[in-house]
């Protein structure tokens, strides 16, 4: 009994299997017949374009069923399958592959389908200018190829064929909506040739609507209905990219730059508006911050009502929500930075205040930089509490010092490079004007008093019947350069500016003004460097220009020092340590011209030819003219001198140059060793030529009248005038008389002459004799 059981049961599980083999088989060929017949059919509808709507819909009937019985037989096997494992696992794993293997053609097949179903959707939101719909449907398409990609076993043939159509249909939405786009926003610029300017700015229009469109097919309002679509495609931040450059360029920035350049709004009929420009006269130079921002909310508040007051859904990543943005703040982030720089560049620099006084009045741009920007918060151009627009203008202390610098060093350094030779006169009674300085502290004020009256008592009792003149530390009567007065007035402004700045600024100020003396230092001498070796009044000027820096820089600083912040007030507001550079850029700048006067006189005594034979006509013509030029060029120099340099360093200066040339006359006619008669009478007429007309030259003063004492106080400014004179009394004199004038050494001869030198002169003078002979034995 139990035999025959087992024998029932053997064979119907064999039974049952067999009829699993033959059903897998069956539906196996019919599941390749489909796949054969769903490949022609996508072949010929997107590759060969041929109608063939009802033999896909019997195919997707026939596709169904199939699915059907497949669930069924793999439910049958996997039952059978646990009944009988150890028996038959050889038999359905095979069978198993086989079943997954039909059922990835079958999830082709479901995609195939997906795709042909979202393209048919799409074609019909398209005809009803749905454009979110077409757009969402345009994108499960994308989605099925992207699967099918993804998955092996489709044909390569059929992918290529979804993919050309793939791209047609969104080139064919993309420019549908270009089309739309652009009769949203409709720009009218100048020519290519006209890029820049405010003409080129006076020719630019933009139209905006926002009006729904008049076939009345779609369900809801046109504009979001394009930029939703747009945004799904990837394409409106292209769009939107090309408008906010257009829109800085022929727009916002020539609103900014020109003050007389305003928005003109020409509301249409419907919802459209025309912006367009036109000029006002004005005489600013720069718009102020108010203008500006009236301006651009005037243009904002339009692109807002009619083109970007949208809200945008964006797919947020990993959490695969959606975020609500608007139009307005893709828009703004584009042009917001370049819009703030344009505007604190052209604008807000400008209206920095040019002193401190103007400071509190600065409250009110602060307070409309503000409400500029919460006017665009509210938009949704503007996003964030604190802009880099904002912060410049709450920060106009540090604007105001770095400004205040700048100009100061600006209006520096054209007073350097102006003309050195417009001049003024200074007298010990010229002033520089100081602004009066607030008293010190209370403290200081105390100390200050009881340490001037302690001086006082010990000056009453100290003091001496003779004192000093009160001009005796001020700078003696000289000319200098108009710009270096007004540069002097322009640091102690500043100065007086920084008494009464905050304390940062005072210090920057500070520093400004030892910046001016150093720039000074350094841009003079070579801006004006040839002309300071060319031409001899302006090396004079110069040098007098760094002695009265130098001088008001003694005592610039401590004028000042209790008025400054600490570290200033502690001993650091001091321009001492600058002094002795300046006094030796003005005694290197005139020595170097003296030096170029020297060889320019040495050169023409050089024509002399040496002062020997003077007895021959040419010789003495040649002596006189070198005789005659170099008193013309002292002559020359003093009149460029003239009422320029202080007297003392004028009586020196010529007094030296003088000096060069009658030593190198001296030494000439020292050298020689034959002197003819008339050789000596010509050199004792050129020697006198020299005496009379040396002391002429000196005509420090116009008056010349005032010009007598300083003549007549030549020795004491020519070192060798003595010595000449000594020389032309030689030249005219007898043995005797040399020999008595020597005077054993001891005489005015002595004085001036060594022994060798007295003795070349007598062997050149006279003959070869006894008495020669006897008077050479005498000088020793």
């Amino acid at each position: 009994m139990t035999s025959f059981v087992a024998q029932v049961l053997a064979s119907s599980g064999k039974l049952e299997k067999d009829d699993l083999g033959t059903k897998i088989s069956t539906l196996s060929r019919r599941v390749e017949e489909i796949k054969s017949e769903v490949c022609d059919m996508i072949n010929k509808k997107y590759d060969e374009f041929l109608p063939s709507m009802q033999s896909a819909e019997e195919l997707m009937n026939q596709v169904n069923g199939i699915s059907g019985d497949l669930d069924t037989l793999k439910s049958c096997i996997e039952n059978e399958v646990q009944r009988d494992l150890r028996v038959a696992v050889t038999e359905f794993t095979e069978l198993k592959q086989q079943l997954e293997k039909n059922t990835l053609v079958l999830s082709v097949l479901r995609q195939l389908q997906e795709f042909d179903t979202a393209i048919e959707n799409y074609h019909r939101a398209l005809l009803e200018k749905k454009y979110i719909v077409a757009a969402g449907h345009l994108e499960k398409a994308q989605g099925s190829a992207n699967t099918l990609k993804a998955r092996k076993g489709c044909e390569l043939k059929i992918m290529k064929a979804l993919s050309t159509e793939l791209t047609i249909q969104k080139q064919n939405l993309l420019y549908h909506l270009g089309e739309e786009w652009k009769k949203l926003a409709v720009w009218k610029l100048p020519p290519s040739k006209e890029t820049d300017g405010l003409e080129s700015a006076l020719k630019t229009e933009l139209h905006l609507c926002s009006a729904a469109p008049k076939e009345g097919i779609s369900t809801g309002p046109l504009l979001p209905s394009v930029l939703q679509a747009l945004s799904i495609l990837g394409e409106l931040n292209t769009k939107i990219k090309f408008f906010s450059k257009v829109l800085l360029k022929y727009v916002l920035k020539p609103l900014i730059m020109y003050p007389s350049l305003h928005p003109l709004v020409n509301e249409q009929t419907g919802q459209s508006v025309v912006l367009s420009f036109h000029c006002m006269d004005t005489k600013l130079e720069h718009p102020s911050p108010s203008t500006v921002y009236l301006k651009l909310n005037t243009v904002l508040e339009q692109l807002h009502k009619h083109l970007f007051d949208v809200p945008l859904s964006e797919p947020v990543e990993r959490s695969g929500k959606e975020l609500t943005v608007t139009l307005a703040e893709v828009l703004g982030d584009l042009i917001w930075e370049e819009m703030s720089d344009c505007i604190i560049r052209e604008c807000l620099v400008h209206s920095i205040p040019a002193n401190s006084s103007q400071l509190e009045q600065y409250e009110e741009v602060i307070k409309e930089t503000e409400q500029f920007e919460q006017t665009l918060k509210e938009m949704h151009f503007l996003k964030g509490n604190s802009t880099d627009l904002l912060k410049y203008a709450r920060n106009v202390n540090s604007h105001f010092a770095s400004k205040k610098c700048q100009d100061v060093i600006v209006a520096a350094r054209n007073l350097m490079t102006s003309e050195i030779h417009n001049t003024v006169k200074i007298s010990p009674e010229s002033k520089v004007v100081v602004p009066k300085l607030p008293n010190p502290g209370t403290g200081n004020k105390v100390k200050m008093e009881k340490a001037s009256k302690t001086l006082h008592n010990e000056m009453m009792n100290l003091e001496n019947e003779r004192q000093l003149d009160q001009h005796t530390f001020s700078l003696p009567i000289c000319r200098i350069s108009d710009s270096v007065q007004k540069l002097m007035e322009l640091a102690y402004q500043t100065l007086s500016e920084a008494v009464v700045s905050t304390h940062q600024c005072a210090v920057q100020l500070f520093y400004t003004v030892r910046n001016i003396f150093q720039l000074f230092y350094d841009v003079v001498p070579t801006y004006h460097k040839e002309n300071l070796l060319k031409l001899p009044q302006l090396a004079a000027i110069h040098h007098n220009n760094c002695m009265f820096i130098g001088h008001h820089l003694l005592t610039l600083g401590h004028q000042f020092r209790h008025h400054l912040p600490q570290p200033l007030c502690d001993g650091a507001a001091t321009f001492v340590d600058l002094v002795p550079g300046f006094r030796r850029l003005g005694t290197e700048c005139f020595l170097a011209q003296m030096r170029s006067q020297k060889a320019e006189l040495l050169e023409r005594l050089s024509t002399a030819r040496n002062f020997s034979n003077l007895d021959d006509e040419s010789n003495y013509s040649a002596a006189s003219k070198a005789v005659r030029q170099v008193i013309h060029q002292l002559k020359r120099l003093g009149k460029v001198w003239q009422d320029v340099l202080p007297v003392n360093i004028y009586c020196k200066a010529m007094g030296t140059l003088l000096n060069t040339a009658i030593a190198e006359v001296i030494n000439k006619i020292t050298m020689l060793e034959d002197i003819s008669t008339e050789g000596g009478d010509r050199l004792y007429s050129l020697c006198r030529t020299i005496t009379e007309e040396g002391p002429q030259v000196f005509t420090p003063l116009p008056e010349e009248s005032k010009n007598k004492r300083y003549q007549e106080a030549v020795p004491v400014y020519v070192q060798k005038w003595m010595t000449f004179k000594e020389l032309m009394i030689v030249l005219q004199a007898s043995l005797q008389e040399i020999v008595d004038r020597w005077a054993d050494g001891k005489g005015p001869l002595a004085a001036e002459f060594s022994t060798n030198e007295v003795k070349s002169l007598i062997r050149a003078l006279f003959r070869n004799t006894d008495r020669r002979a006897a008077a050479l034995s005498k000088i020793k």
